[in-house]
Protein backbone atom coordinates (compact mmCIF):
# COMPACT_ATOMS: atom_id res chain seq x y z
CA UNK A 1 0.00 0.00 0.00
CA UNK A 2 1.17 2.99 -0.92
CA UNK A 3 2.86 5.66 1.70
CA UNK A 4 3.74 9.37 1.58
CA UNK A 5 7.39 9.33 2.68
CA UNK A 6 9.19 12.32 2.88
CA UNK A 7 13.14 13.01 2.89
CA UNK A 8 15.58 15.56 1.26
CA UNK A 9 16.93 14.46 -2.50
CA UNK A 10 19.72 17.19 -3.20
CA UNK A 11 19.17 19.47 -0.77
CA UNK A 12 15.21 19.29 -1.46
CA UNK A 13 12.27 18.53 0.64
CA UNK A 14 10.50 15.97 -0.96
CA UNK A 15 7.42 13.73 -0.66
CA UNK A 16 6.61 11.14 -2.58
CA UNK A 17 4.10 8.72 -2.64
CA UNK A 18 4.94 4.83 -2.76
CA UNK A 19 4.94 1.63 -1.70
CA UNK A 20 7.32 1.43 1.45
CA UNK A 21 9.15 -1.45 0.09
CA UNK A 22 9.76 -0.56 -2.93
CA UNK A 23 13.71 0.50 -4.00
CA UNK A 24 14.57 3.93 -3.72
CA UNK A 25 16.60 3.18 -7.01
CA UNK A 26 13.17 2.65 -8.72
CA UNK A 27 11.32 5.74 -7.11
CA UNK A 28 14.77 7.48 -8.16
CA UNK A 29 14.92 6.66 -11.48
CA UNK A 30 11.05 5.97 -12.16
CA UNK A 31 9.18 8.61 -10.43
CA UNK A 32 11.22 11.30 -10.25
CA UNK A 33 13.27 10.95 -13.43
CA UNK A 34 16.46 10.94 -11.93
CA UNK A 35 18.70 8.94 -14.18
CA UNK A 36 22.10 9.14 -13.45
CA UNK A 37 21.63 6.98 -10.76
CA UNK A 38 22.30 3.06 -12.50
CA UNK A 39 20.55 0.34 -12.86
CA UNK A 40 22.99 -2.84 -12.57
CA UNK A 41 22.39 -6.09 -10.62
CA UNK A 42 19.59 -5.25 -8.67
CA UNK A 43 21.11 -7.09 -5.95
CA UNK A 44 23.72 -4.51 -4.41
CA UNK A 45 26.31 -6.09 -5.70
CA UNK A 46 28.03 -4.07 -8.23
CA UNK A 47 27.83 -0.22 -6.99
CA UNK A 48 26.65 1.07 -10.22
CA UNK A 49 23.17 2.50 -8.06
CA UNK A 50 25.23 4.18 -5.34
CA UNK A 51 24.25 7.15 -3.68
CA UNK A 52 24.94 9.02 -0.55
CA UNK A 53 22.14 8.43 2.25
CA UNK A 54 23.48 10.91 4.94
CA UNK A 55 27.33 10.82 4.31
CA UNK A 56 27.22 7.07 3.48
CA UNK A 57 27.45 5.29 0.30
CA UNK A 58 24.67 2.63 -0.24
CA UNK A 59 23.43 1.06 -2.98
CA UNK A 60 19.81 2.44 -3.65
CA UNK A 61 18.71 -1.23 -5.70
CA UNK A 62 18.37 -2.69 -2.17
CA UNK A 63 17.85 0.48 -0.26
CA UNK A 64 13.49 0.45 0.47
CA UNK A 65 11.79 3.73 0.43
CA UNK A 66 10.62 3.47 4.38
CA UNK A 67 14.60 3.61 5.30
CA UNK A 68 14.83 6.97 3.75
CA UNK A 69 12.32 8.90 5.73
CA UNK A 70 13.52 12.00 6.89
CA UNK A 71 16.91 11.30 5.99
CA UNK A 72 19.54 13.55 3.23
CA UNK A 73 20.03 11.59 -0.38
CA UNK A 74 22.78 12.70 -2.31
CA UNK A 75 22.87 11.41 -6.01
CA UNK A 76 25.00 12.47 -8.78
CA UNK A 77 22.58 15.18 -9.46
CA UNK A 78 23.00 16.86 -6.39
CA UNK A 79 26.88 16.29 -6.22
CA UNK A 80 28.37 19.37 -8.40
CA UNK A 81 26.33 21.23 -11.28
CA UNK A 82 28.00 21.97 -14.76
CA UNK A 83 28.89 25.53 -13.54
CA UNK A 84 30.17 24.04 -10.54
CA UNK A 85 31.62 20.58 -10.52
CA UNK A 86 32.50 18.64 -7.56
CA UNK A 87 36.74 18.24 -7.46
CA UNK A 88 35.87 14.29 -8.38
CA UNK A 89 33.78 15.27 -11.48
CA UNK A 90 36.11 17.58 -12.10
CA UNK A 91 39.51 15.00 -11.59
CA UNK A 92 37.24 12.49 -13.00
CA UNK A 93 37.22 14.38 -16.71
CA UNK A 94 41.22 14.92 -16.07
CA UNK A 95 42.29 11.84 -15.75
CA UNK A 96 39.62 10.40 -18.25
CA UNK A 97 38.85 7.81 -15.50
CA UNK A 98 35.55 6.36 -17.27
CA UNK A 99 35.19 4.48 -20.38
CA UNK A 100 31.57 3.61 -20.94
CA UNK A 101 30.88 5.56 -18.34
CA UNK A 102 27.98 2.79 -16.62
CA UNK A 103 29.70 2.33 -13.48
CA UNK A 104 30.95 6.45 -13.31
CA UNK A 105 28.36 7.34 -11.20
CA UNK A 106 28.33 5.24 -8.27
CA UNK A 107 32.25 4.77 -8.12
CA UNK A 108 31.37 9.32 -7.59
CA UNK A 109 29.36 8.84 -5.41
CA UNK A 110 31.34 6.30 -3.45
CA UNK A 111 34.41 8.45 -3.30
CA UNK A 112 32.35 11.10 -2.69
CA UNK A 113 31.79 9.46 0.53
CA UNK A 114 35.01 7.97 1.33
CA UNK A 115 36.34 11.69 0.92
CA UNK A 116 33.76 13.22 3.75
CA UNK A 117 34.83 10.38 6.39
CA UNK A 118 38.48 11.14 5.15
CA UNK A 119 39.91 13.94 3.25
CA UNK A 120 42.92 12.76 2.51
CA UNK A 121 42.50 9.28 2.22
CA UNK A 122 46.15 6.73 1.45
CA UNK A 123 45.91 5.02 -2.02
CA UNK A 124 45.41 1.13 0.10
CA UNK A 125 41.74 3.36 1.74
CA UNK A 126 40.83 4.59 -2.00
CA UNK A 127 40.86 1.11 -3.47
CA UNK A 128 39.39 -0.48 -0.47
CA UNK A 129 36.90 2.27 -0.51
CA UNK A 130 36.06 1.42 -4.01
CA UNK A 131 36.40 -2.51 -3.57
CA UNK A 132 32.59 -2.70 -4.14
CA UNK A 133 32.70 -0.80 -7.13
CA UNK A 134 32.88 -3.36 -10.42
CA UNK A 135 33.70 -1.75 -13.62
CA UNK A 136 33.82 -4.00 -17.22
CA UNK A 137 36.36 -1.31 -18.97
CA UNK A 138 38.86 -1.53 -16.34
CA UNK A 139 39.68 1.71 -15.30
CA UNK A 140 40.09 1.42 -11.77
CA UNK A 141 43.49 3.01 -11.57
CA UNK A 142 42.59 6.07 -13.38
CA UNK A 143 39.71 6.37 -11.13
CA UNK A 144 41.98 6.10 -7.84
CA UNK A 145 44.47 8.56 -9.93
CA UNK A 146 41.05 11.01 -10.13
CA UNK A 147 40.39 10.68 -6.29
CA UNK A 148 44.08 11.10 -5.40
CA UNK A 149 43.62 14.61 -7.69
CA UNK A 150 40.65 15.25 -5.66
CA UNK A 151 42.18 15.37 -2.60
CA UNK A 152 44.99 17.54 -3.71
Amino acid sequence: MPAEIEFTLNGRATLVRADPQQSLLDVLRNTLGLKATRTGCNLGQCGACTVLLGDNAVTSCDTPMWSVEGKQVTTLEGLGSPEAPHPLQTAFIEEQAMQCGYCTSGLLMTAAALLKRNAHPSEPEIRQALDDNLCRCGVHNRVVRAVQKACA
